[in-house]
This record gives C-alpha cells, structure tokens and sequence, in this order.
C-alpha cells in the first residue's frame, strides 16, 4: 500500500521521539511491502518563530491532503500562558480543523516493567483500560474572558458531540470486555448533566449488552488508584480525559509509554504520545520514544487498516521492552538513549517480524 504520513515533529523532544517512529514505520513498509512517504511541516513553537501561526496554513494542507498524521509534541517555556499566540493553539486548531473529536488512550501494563511503577505489583498487573476523550469540546473550546481582576472559561456541549463520543467508545468496548463507564460531574456542572442522560439514552438503546456504569470524575480518579483492574473502556469530556489520562499513566510505569489516537468520522487521525514536549530534556538523547512508538502502531491500526502490522510493531516494542531496552525513566542501570531503543524496536521488525512474512 502507498500512503502519506504527514509528520509534525513540533518542539522539545518532538523531533527526536518523531524520528524513531518514522524509523519503525519505515522498517514496517520495507518487511510488509508498503510504500511510506514522510512530508514534514511545523507546528507550534517552532511554526510560531517561522511565521508566526502555531497552525500555518501550509501544515494544515498537508494534514488533510494525507493518510495519518503523527506528530510529536508542541510548548515551551519560551512560548508562555503570557504569550498572545501560544503552540498548544496549533494542537487544538488541528484537532478542531481535521474533525478529530475522539481521542484513544490505551493504558496496559508490561510483565516486565510491574516493579517500575509506584504501585505495588498486584494492584496493576493486569491493567488493561482505554479512555475515550472527547477531543474538540468543552472548556477548551469554550467562549473565554480575561479582564483585570477575573477571568471566564465557558464549558459547552451539545447532544451531538455527548453521541458522537460515547457511540465511539460503546463500538469500542463491544470489541474488548464489553464494559463501559461513563464520567461526569453530573452532581454539580450542568455540562455533565446533559452528559449523563445523553450517555444513558445512547448506551441503553444501542448498546444493551455491555455493562454500563456513571462514575462522578473525582471517584473515578480515586477508584483508577485503588481498583484500575476493574476498568475496560472509560469514556469522558475533555478536560476530565486530559488529567486521568496522566493519572492513569502511572499505573504503566511512566507518561513516556502511553500513546493516543485522535480520530472523527473518517479514516484520518492524528497520532501522538500523550507527554509534553519535555523542553528540560531535549536535545540530551534520554527521551523515552515507546509513546510515540505506540502511537504509531495506532496509526497502522486506524488510519491504514494494517492490523498485521500494527500487531508486528506492538510486538517488538513488547520486546525490546522486556529485554531490558529501556531510557532513563525507567531504569537507572545502564539506560539506552532514545535512538538506541528506537534501533533496538527496528531491528525486531527486520528480523523476527521478516521471518513471519
């Protein structure tokens, strides 16, 4: 297959976590026998110094001119909350140009990395869970006010986007455990009231045989810590994704291993780690690429139909995992640069994954 790969190394780390996963994606195409065309374009910081948009209009042609996006990460200290344009407005402006509204963030555990975590081993082994976040709505999205002594930050939805998200996520968990839980702040916000009864309407009518749950947002976050076995596919609105989703991080062992997948109607997604541009590491070689990595089997997965070979790439992260190829936030004996790990992932694919071809 030939398929376009718009990558969006953006700034800090980006660019160097982007290039192992363009390296493995590369090494994918030539054992499968696909044609992968990389076209590079800016965002955010580094898009705002070139020309002064965090979203030139030339990357958002590119974006939606090709197969999958991927990108890295955007921010730093030099672009601050004080600045009139800021590079997480690239991010958002691209999420809300492409359509993306649902955002996958699978968390798991790996056998070999249970003693990394913070959590004793029999609280996480076994975690399994996918939280589906709506991705282009909310309080992110909302009307927003700054005068000298307050501020405002409006947070909508309508029915539409509560169905959209929540239908995804129901197709999602039919295919996995068939358990859905659905979070809100229906007790106090008028948003997750709204929320809850659309969620109830679309699960009861579509969705019967899946066992379906409400959790308020703050329980949620408690139960993550103390039960995260229990959870399958956990569904909720923007801001309340963003933060569990880096709670639930550390049930893995670390930020740097969870990917995402940002999808709409179509095939079309933007692929990226859920960790930020690291501006404190970057350039020093130690950022941990596994996220991105992920990230890009997502792509496979989603944008390309390749179920085979996102299964192969899983694979040989699993196993440069388990053989010890980790960075520095991982362990602390012998850590491998994040070339060397992104090597170590490539040469999976071209031996053992060739020979099962």
């Amino acid at each position: 297959m030939k398929a376009i790969i718009a990558t969006l190394p953006g700034d800090g780390i980006g660019p160097e976590i982007t290039a192992e996963a363009v390296r493995a994606l590369s090494a994918v195409a030539s054992v499968f026998g696909h044609n992968f065309i990389f076209e590079e374009a800016d965002i955010g910081g580094i898009a705002i110094d070139k020309t002064g948009k965090a979203l030139p209009s030339a990357t958002s042609a590119l974006c939606k001119q090709s197969h999958a996006v991927l990108l890295g990460a955007v921010g730093g200290p030099q672009w601050g909350p004080s600045s009139k344009v800021r590079p997480e407005q690239g991010l958002l402006g691209l999420r809300k140009e492409l359509g993306l509204f649902a955002n996958l963030r699978p968390v798991r555990n790996f056998p070999s990395l249970l003693n990394h975590t913070v959590f004793r081993p029999e609280v996480v082994e076994g975690v399994d869970l996918l939280v589906v976040r709506e991705l282009t709505g909310g309080i992110y999205f909302g009307e927003k006010r700054r005068e000298a002594t307050w501020a405002m930050d409006a947070c909508t939805y309508s029915e539409a986007e509560v169905e959209r998200v929540v239908r995804r996520a129901a197709v999602l968990a039919m295919s996995r455990r068939k358990k859905l839980t659905s979070v809100d702040k229906a007790n106090v916000l008028e948003t997750s009231r709204l929320w809850r009864e659309v969620a109830e309407r679309v699960v009861s009518k579509e969705f019967p045989e899946l066992e379906f749950e409400h959790l308020l947002v703050d329980a949620c976050a408690m139960h993550l810590i103390r039960r995260p076995t229990d959870f399958d596919v956990i569904v909720t609105e923007n801001m309340f994704g963003d933060i569990l989703t880096d709670e639930a991080s550390m049930l893995s062992g670390s930020i740097g291993l969870l990917p995402s997948a940002s999808l709409g109607e179509g095939k079309l997604g933007l692929y990226e780690p859920i960790h930020g541009s690291a501006p404190d590491i970057a350039g020093k070689g130690i950022a941990n690429p596994y996220g991105t990595l992920s990230s890009a089997a997502m792509l496979l997965r989603y944008s390309l139909g390749l179920e085979r070979e996102a299964m192969a790439l899983e694979e040989a992260i699993s196993q440069s995992i388990q053989k010890g190829a980790l960075t520095a936030d991982l362990t602390k004996a012998s850590p491998l640069s994040t070339s060397e790990v992104g090597r170590s992932v490539e040469a999976w694919l071209l031996t053992s994954a060739s020979s099962q071809v």
